[in-house]
């Protein structure tokens, strides 16, 4: 068979598709999410942490402001110090570093609608390091595509803050008068706008973004309707469909049976083995009807939904084990039982009589 186009390409992907898609790890991913996670990140940090992170680190360098003569210069005291300095700064980024793990993995989560493990993603490819593939890659539509992007968000971003620090002029040509702490509040404000606005910007983008990558992964991922029948003719033959599908059908069909047992006239038992239910309604019927059958534990739930439905249950180990044996669920009971079930059909109808007087 030929390769088939694109164009042939109209139906929608199946779930099996779209499972062996995420199973290679090929799903729509945006990487505007991405920025727009660091972007929340950095406006946690500089507009609630800031502060707090600023004085910390105040504390911590304060002994090399204020007293640096007294610092010992010999390699092991310089090394012990480095140390602190280092164990002090992470102890104080501890909260920002888990911030942005956290908010990295909120985002992929998201966009993969679960957490996944794609080992083939880490096998070192390389067909990559190919110079004629990578410059072929370089120059490819979608390669073309992301550079456009880019620079449209750079251009958005860009005369977005253009604007907003061109409202502000007037006031830089004072920042020269102010003292160093209002001087650095003033600083602190203007970067937490700035990010946010920036963040507002993103956060669009990000949207717009990931539902146009979905739809084109979609679009991707669609089937002619060749593949379609292929695949519905693989799973068919696959056994374990093939047992799921019949687990599937005798749940159905037992939840449809167990509804009809209430409705039944008679139940004929073994009278514990087996368990079988009749009805019999002489104007749209031929002959009664098994509408119920079970042994062992299924006989005794009919049994059960009986007794609680007031339904007559009748001992005829004979008959029951007959008709189990040889009629399926809504089948005529066949000529060759008429006259026991007639027998046991009018004994039940005697026996309403003479409960109605």
């Amino acid at each position: 068979m030929s390769d088939e186009s694109s164009d042939d390409k109209t139906e929608d992907p199946t779930g099996k598709k779209l499972d062996k898609a995420r199973e290679d790890g090929n799903i729509a991913q945006s990487a505007e999410a991405k920025i727009m996670a660091s972007m929340i990140v950095a406006l946690i940090i500089v507009g609630m942490m800031a502060p707090s992170i600023s004085s910390r680190f105040l504390i911590l360098l304060q002994p090399f402001i204020e007293r640096p003569h007294a610092m010992s210069l010999d390699i092991g005291a310089m090394m012990r110090l480095l140390t602190e300095l280092a164990i002090g700064s992470a102890k104080i980024m501890a909260v920002p570093f888990s911030l942005v793990v956290v908010l990295a993995l909120v985002v992929s989560v998201a966009q993969t609608k679960g957490f996944m493990w794609v080992p083939k993603k880490i096998v070192p490819d390389f067909t990559k390091l190919n110079p004629l593939t990578g410059v072929k890659r370089l120059f490819s539509v979608n390669q073309l595509m992301e550079l456009a992007k880019a620079l449209i968000k750079l251009s958005v971003i860009g005369a977005l803050l253009f604007w907003i620090i061109s409202r502000h002029l007037g006031e830089l040509q004072n920042l020269a008068t102010i003292e160093l702490l209002a001087l650095l509040a003033y600083i602190h404000d203007q970067v937490y706008w700035l990010i946010f606005a920036t963040l507002l910007v993103v956060a669009t983008l990000a949207v717009g973004d990931y539902l146009f990558q979905h739809w084109r992964w979609m679009e991707k991922m669609k089937m002619s309707k060749q593949e379609v029948k292929d695949e519905h003719k693989q799973s068919e033959g696959d056994p374990q469909v093939k047992a799921r599908i019949r687990s599937i059908r005798i749940q159905r069909a037992r939840k449809r049976m167990m509804a009809a047992v209430p409705n039944a006239d008679v139940i004929v038992t073994n009278p514990t083995h087996f368990a079988v239910a009749l009805k019999y309604d002489t104007e749209t019927m031929n002959a009664p009807t098994l509408v119920a059958k079970g042994a062992d534990l299924m006989a005794k739930r009919i049994r059960d939904l009986a007794t609680e439905h007031d339904v007559p249950i009748v001992e005829n180990p004979p008959l029951a084990r007959a008709l189990f044996a040889a009629v399926e669920l809504d089948q005529e009971v066949p000529p060759e039982h008429y006259k026991t079930v007639a027998e046991v059909i009018g004994y039940v109808m005697r026996l309403k009589g003479q409960r109605a007087h």
